[in-house]
């Protein structure tokens, strides 16, 4: 008998401000995000210890910064993770605006 393979989908909770990736049913973990102003800031990454080494965070960025693209939204990372992810895929680069390191409120690149 073959074993399935586990469901992983990755869906966009908009009354969480976050996108999250399902394992098995289960919430494994997620990406916050706010969006403003044409853009998507993604402030914070986070996969659950027991889901750890599956590669879900990778599947996690990638359907996360792929649906922002194709809403025609700019990506802002302030998270590590999807900043760490983004300088290893130059494929997204024309969409990314790097934060101002010099912003008063983080989530708010423009300083604002």
């Amino acid at each position: 008998m073959t074993e399935e393979p586990t469901k992983t989908e990755v869906v966009d909770n908009e009354l969480e401000d976050r996108f999250e990736v399902w394992y098995g049913g289960r919430l494994a973990g997620f990406a916050a995000y706010r969006r403003r102003g044409g853009a998507t800031i993604f402030v914070h990454t986070e996969i659950a210890d027991e889901f750890g080494g599956k590669g879900l965070g990778t599947v996690l960025a990638r359907r996360a910064l792929d649906t922002t693209v194709e809403r025609g939204e700019t990506i802002v990372p302030i998270c590590p993770f999807i900043s760490a992810y983004l300088r290893k895929h130059p494929e997204y680069e024309e969409h990314v605006r790097w934060p101002d390191s010099q912003a008063a409120d983080p989530a708010d690149p423009a300083g604002r």
